[in-house]
Parts: structure tokens; sequence; C-alpha cells
């Protein structure tokens, strides 16, 4: 059956690359996005794959603007089956030198988003007895990396929000959720972080700047294959996943990703026996 699917952060990268692909899966597709001027990059892409799409401006700091566009799709089909919350930034940053305005900037774009578009969508799957939600995370959800300070912080409150969500919800309403861990996709880590560090000045002269400059030597940002994806291989992932009967927890989209987490996900891959755990301890 077609599935009605909203994906948040759709002007770029891997955003694109998910909307082509779900539309190509026979998915009918309301791809979002914060600016409708920035929707050349994606309607291209639409006409390359010969595909269509919905598109609907969609802020996910904004909850007039999450829950407007929710009940757009809603009145239209009466369900949503799929939410992808992809919408987030990056931010390279010491605790030392981000400014109070900016650390709450990136913990609204990177969890109160998916918790605005998870709460606005939560009731109509609720009704419906069934639904996904796949939020994009990352490996920084995972491990906590050198100058990713806040946007780790953002990540891993994703992944407890995420699993406390499946400990009760899956189980008693059929709303299944995953958190997908990419080791980094090229194009958008270059064009955010790194961009928006430069773009706010460089690392001030102080102890932490020749510490900066060996993380940045040590290959960030470039397009290394062994830890950066091209973000159709990310979305490739997510398709499968959305896919599946039953939907893992967590899943990493690489073999370095696998590799870098191991310590934290060898004991239980996918997630669901930590899950089943909860459940049966509070039931």
């Amino acid at each position: 059956m077609t599935s009605v699917v909203l994906i948040t952060g759709t002007s770029t990268g891997l955003g694109i690359a998910l909307s082509i692909q779900s539309a190509q899966a026979g998915h009918e597709v309301y791809a979002t996005m914060r600016n409708p001027d920035k929707k050349e990059a994606l309607l291209s892409a639409a006409r390359d794959a010969g595909v269509n799409l919905n598109l609907l401006p969609l802020d996910v700091q904004d909850n007039q603007s999450v829950n407007s566009c929710v009940e757009q799709i809603i009145q239209a089909h009466g369900r949503i089956d799929i939410l992808v919350n992809n919408a987030g930034a990056g931010c390279v940053r010491t605790t030392e030198h981000i400014t109070e305005e900016e650390a709450d900037w990136v913990m609204d774009v990177n969890f109160h988003g998916v918790l605005r578009c998870t709460r606005a969508v939560l009731p109509h799957m609720r009704a419906a007895g069934q639904g996904r939600i796949i939020n994009i995370s990352s490996v920084g959800g995972l491990v906590g990396q050198p100058f990713s300070d806040i946007y780790c912080a953002a990540k891993f409150a994703v992944e407890g929000y995420t699993e406390s969500l499946a400990s009760y919800i899956t189980p008693n309403f059929g709303i299944q959720f995953c958190c997908v861990e990419p080791g980094g996709i090229a194009t958008e880590f270059a064009n955010n972080a790194l961009t928006q560090l430069q773009s706010r000045g460089t690392m001030p002269e102080d102890d932490y700047k020749p510490v900066f400059e060996r993380f940045v030597a040590s290959g960030v940002g470039e397009a290394r294959g062994d830890v950066y994806q091209s973000a159709e291989d990310v979305a490739r992932v997510v398709i499968d996943i959305a896919s599946q009967e039953q939907m893992p927890l967590r899943r990493r989209t690489s073999s370095w990703a696998e590799q870098f987490t191991a310590l934290k996900t060898q004991a239980d891959p996918d997630g669901l026996k930590q899950v089943a755990l909860v459940q049966q301890a509070f039931t």
C-alpha cells in the first residue's frame, strides 16, 4: 500500500535524497522545508528523477508551522504513515566559546524540532493504530566527539527520547520508532558545521586553537570514504528500514559507523533487546 510520508529538512543533501527515493518507492511524499525559496535543488532533482513531490513549508522551530503542515496532510489523506525527522544542523564549537543563544539554537533545531513534529503526528498515528517515526540521529548520538559538545548533547537527547517512546507507545499503540545513525554525510557536514564556524569567525587564538588544528588535520569535513557517505547511500538505508515489518530501534549506516560505536552497541546492535527489557520491567 502507498504510504503517506512526511519528511522535514528537504532543501539540501539527505532531505533531497530521502524525498526522491521515497517517491521512487511509490509513496505519497510531502517534502518540507523552512524556507520554500530554497526549493529549486529539490525540484530539479525531482524532475531529473521523474517523480512527483508535494512541497509544503514547515519550520521545525515553530509549533504553528509544524501543526499547520500536519493538518494540511491529514485533511488531504486522513493519515500520515511515516514521519522522517531529518531537519538538523551541525555545530563545531567548544563549551567555552559557544554563546547561550547558539547553544539554544542547536538544541532547538536538533532536538526540540524532533519533539514538535513527533508530537504533532502522534495523535493521528495513535488513532490509526499504526505509524513509523524515523529520527535522523548520528554516531554523535552514541559517542561524544571533539568540538561537538552541544551537537552531541542534542543527538543524545534524540536517542533517549526515541528509546523512551518505543518503550510504551510501540507495544500499546503500534507506532514504531527508529534512530538512524550515519557516521557522516560528506557534503552536509562540510557545508553546515565547518562553514558555520568560519562564518562566525575562526577559532580564537587561545589554548583550544592547537587542539582544534589537530582535529581538523585528522580529516574532519573531508569526503573520506571510510567515514563519510553520500546522502544517497544514507537515504537507501532509511528507505529500507521504513519498509521492514519490524524496524530496529537504531541503525548505523556504514561499516565505519559500526566500528566507531561498537563498544556501545555490540551487546544490542539494533536496540530492541534493551527496549524489551524496559517494557518487561514496567508491565
